[in-house]
């Protein structure tokens, strides 16, 4: 039976882009992300009006990706230093340096549903440095988060920009194993 509902963002994951060969993307192995709070995802797209005989005689919409936010308890220190660049020194520091490269990524999660949990991937990330904030305490300790901005786009190689896989017969092989390694669609 399919979910009627989809409700809690967990099992948050990050895998660094290791390569991109005319043959595709390798991933490295997945990395845990906890502490996911929210996930918001705004879908990205180029609209093409094409008119004749007064009206719009043909349109298109071209699939860029997805722009949006993930909102955590804390940025994982290894996700900084792998994915955003930053350096860790002798002293134990991590050192953001203006220069720094940021690393390209899959991000994989799963929303829970009345039924099974929805895994998805997005194949090719990017994220920014997130805001450096944080409140007194007052009467009480009122946890701060962190958010990252992030983009998802399309790969190059063949244009896949996300899947997500419900649990079904055909899909237990990879549903059981998506979080060791990026899962590929195929073709």
């Amino acid at each position: 039976m399919a979910n009627k509902i989809k409700y809690g963002l967990q099992n948050v994951y990050y895998a660094k882009i290791t390569a991109v060969t005319t043959g595709g993307y390798s991933y490295g192995t997945p990395s845990a992300w906890p502490g996911a709070v929210n996930l918001s995802m705004a879908q990205q797209s180029g609209e093409s009006n094409f008119y004749a005989d007064n009206v719009i005689y043909w349109k298109t919409e071209a699939n860029n990706g997805y722009n949006g936010t993930l909102e955590t308890a804390l940025i994982p220190d290894d996700f900084r230093k792998d994915i955003l660049g930053e350096t860790l020194d002798a002293k134990g520091f991590y050192v953001e340096k203006a220069n720094a490269t940021q690393s390209e990524f899959a991000l994989m999660f799963q929303f829970e549903g009345d039924e099974n949990a929805t895994r998805h991937v997005f194949y090719r990330c990017i994220a920014s440095r997130p805001d450096v904030a944080g409140a007194t305490k007052e009467e009480t300790i009122e946890p701060q988060t962190e958010t990252v901005n992030l983009s998802a786009m399309p790969r190059v190689t063949d244009q896949v920009v996300k899947a997500r896989a419900p649990y079904t017969a055909a899909t237990t092989s990879s549903y059981q194993t998506w979080f060791t390694a990026v899962q590929e669609p195929t073709p």
